[in-house]
């Protein structure tokens, strides 16, 4: 793997472990997500970093098998350029649902 493709990785990794960091001094819950807009917008941005990387790595190799990888840059379009489409509770749901499986998948292709 080439270092601009291993960058983006661990741009991706320090997206998602900030994520995670939002949560440490409250109880992980909806309600707390959707009553704190400066808990929201942090989340919505580090998102908008992990789908950049995830294009750049796209970009840089056609190839390179990231799982929902589309569909992670897509999340990424949608937050710049249809921030009034985002719902909390999809966001919510990808938090929940879809990136413990991809900081899994983005560490082990790291290998740390």
């Amino acid at each position: 793997m080439n270092e601009k493709v291993l960058k983006c990785l661990y741009d991706i990794k320090f997206a998602i472990e900030e994520i995670d960091s939002y949560f440490n001094q409250e109880n992980i819950s909806f309600a707390n997500y959707q009553n704190n807009i400066l808990v929201k917008r942090a989340v919505e941005r580090d998102l908008e970093i992990i789908g950049e990387a995830t294009n750049r790595i796209l970009k840089e190799d056609p190839e390179f098998e990231i799982e929902n990888a589309h569909r992670i840059v897509g999340l990424r379009n949608q937050i710049i350029h249809g921030y009034d489409t985002v719902s909390d509770e999809n966001i919510w749901g990808v938090l929940i649902n879809y990136l413990p499986k991809l900081k899994a998948e983005i560490i082990k292709l790291i290998g740390s």
